[in-house]
């Protein structure tokens, strides 16, 4: 028996080991949030009521933490990211699956999250800067506690809203719920908790350093996507619309006879830069998840 929502919590995360780390913090945020809500209501109602006695009568309709955590293991199966990973063991050939990238949803998710980079760097690693040096300037006032306050609660949904990006665009398993706040605590409790959760400090780094890997990234694919198109039409341009490729210098045509080379080159070079889509995808998805999800 469980003698208050901590305990509750501890056991619920114990049931749950081994599954995803976004998970169990849904789970638990889930779980915090409905005890608690229903513990101040029970309290609120019955005053002559214990802690004890509210808690089981509460866990009783909400279920112990065993069912919890299976309930949870049987909707995760169900509700896994569109883009996950498939185990299914390969058998085509090298080259089949070299070319086959360009038809894959979890390459183009990719391509298109570091392209998409760009903006949320710009969008949230702006955020961080301009919204956090006001914040932080604002601290020499007494009006600067509250203000900075809700710096790291705006830094916290922009944590909430970029992992929902990766998880439909990375098939990383991100959390789809935000943090419980425990609205029983007072104002200063609430404020403390918020900056010494180091949670908050690491979803403030992550939307910094989007910033410039948004730059790095949406700048290398880019270019990569238009090489290889130009590399791939390189024929059509030359030989029909008498646009030079520029390779040898500006406005020198290519030799016809390296236009197959070149040609052939950008057949290579487009499946090659999905497939470093992919992989620069499953690195940032890890590193996303290392940040944005609390320990």
């Amino acid at each position: 028996m469980c003698k208050d929502v901590n305990e509750y919590l501890a056991k619920l995360k114990k049931e749950l080991e081994g599954c995803d780390s976004a998970l169990i913090q849904d789970a638990l945020s889930d779980a915090e949030g409905h005890l608690r809500m229903a513990l101040d209501e029970a309290l609120s109602d019955k005053s002559s009521l214990s802690e004890t006695e509210a808690i089981a009568s509460i866990i009783e309709k909400y279920g112990h933490p065993k069912e919890i955590a299976s309930a949870y293991r049987a909707i995760e199966s169900r509700t896994s990211p569109a883009l996950a990973v498939s185990r299914e063991k390969e058998t085509r050939s090298f080259l089949a699956r070299f070319f086959s990238v360009l038809a894959e949803p979890k390459a183009w998710g990719a391509f298109f999250y570091l392209i998409l980079s760009f903006v949320t760097g710009i969008v949230f690693g702006g955020w961080v800067m301009t919204a956090g040096i006001i914040s932080l300037g604002s601290l020499v006032f007494i009006i600067g506690l509250p203000i900075f306050g809700l710096f790291l609660l705006s830094i916290r949904g922009i944590a909430l809203l970029e992992g929902r990006i990766v998880e439909a665009l990375l098939g990383i398993r991100m959390p789809r719920r935000p943090l419980f706040h425990n609205r029983s605590l007072g104002w200063t409790d609430k404020y403390k908790a918020l900056v010494t959760d180091a949670y908050s400090w690491r979803a403030l780094l992550y939307a910094f350093l989007l910033f410039p890997l948004g730059l790095i990234y949406c700048g290398v694919f880019s270019l990569l996507l238009f090489f290889s198109l130009c590399f791939i039409t390189s024929p059509v341009f030359e030989l029909v619309f008498h646009i030079p490729l520029d390779l040898f210098g500006d406005n020198v045509f290519t030799p016809v006879w390296f236009l197959p080379v070149v040609c052939l080159a950008g057949f290579f070079l487009l499946p090659l830069t999905f497939h470093f889509a992919k992989f620069i995808g499953k690195v940032h998805g890890r590193f996303a998840k290392s940040m944005l999800v609390r320990k």
